[in-house]
């Protein structure tokens, strides 16, 4: 397994790549969410890759970060989700902004991304649910979970939110009731918690 490649960009033609490892060129395939961070032609780049080797042929992926990596090989395992269209949904979503679909289970978002029709859409909820909360190494996002970026406190009472069992649109429901006055994790889940009581 080749696990990450150091070289030379040596041809940009999207989503298509060649990196130049000391003499010998690696043809790469890539999404756009890395091909918009990669410098110049002729600049040292490093890829994260995975290699997918079928009876007639061998196609190598390379990712900008650990997190985009890990979740192209969380979703190459969904059923009826091969890598291209796994490469086209990294391309056009973020790995917090997919995590953020699936925890609150945002079916029309993901219909948005080219090739993912409805039935796609409740399939990647349903099977990444369960990859995502298993610790499959995709980082769950905080503060993108809630909409509030930035919002750390109101991150961490969401995600305990959901350890205590609520959904994730009901626990988005629940914080959206909290007032501005409430600066911790602790307030916050004081005020949710106290009005769930009431």
């Amino acid at each position: 397994m080749i696990g990450f490649l150091r070289g030379r960009l040596a041809r940009k033609e999207p989503p298509s790549l060649l990196v130049d490892v000391n003499g010998v060129g690696y043809e790469v395939e890539a999404p756009m969410s890395t091909i918009f961070r990669l410098p110049g032609l002729g600049d040292e780049v490093q890829l994260q890759t995975h290699l997918v080797v079928r009876d007639d042929q061998q196609t190598l992926y390379g990712f900008a970060t650990e997190s985009e990596r890990r979740l192209f090989r969380a979703l190459i395992k969904v059923s009826g989700v091969g890598a291209k269209m796994a490469l086209t949904i990294l391309s056009g979503i973020s790995v917090d902004d997919f995590a953020s679909c699936v925890q609150s289970e945002d079916k029309a978002a993901l219909t948005r991304l080219p090739g993912v029709g409805r039935k796609t859409a409740e399939r990647l909820i349903v099977e990444m649910r369960d990859r995502l909360e298993s610790g499959v190494g995709i980082a769950l996002p905080g503060a993108a979970a809630t909409g509030e970026p930035g919002s750390a406190p109101r991150a961490e009472a969401f995600n305990a939110l959901i350890s205590l069992g609520y959904k994730p649109p009901e626990a988005k429901r629940m914080l959206d009731t909290v007032s501005a006055d409430a600066a911790t994790t602790e307030d916050i889940l004081r005020q949710v918690l106290r009005a769930a009581a009431s």
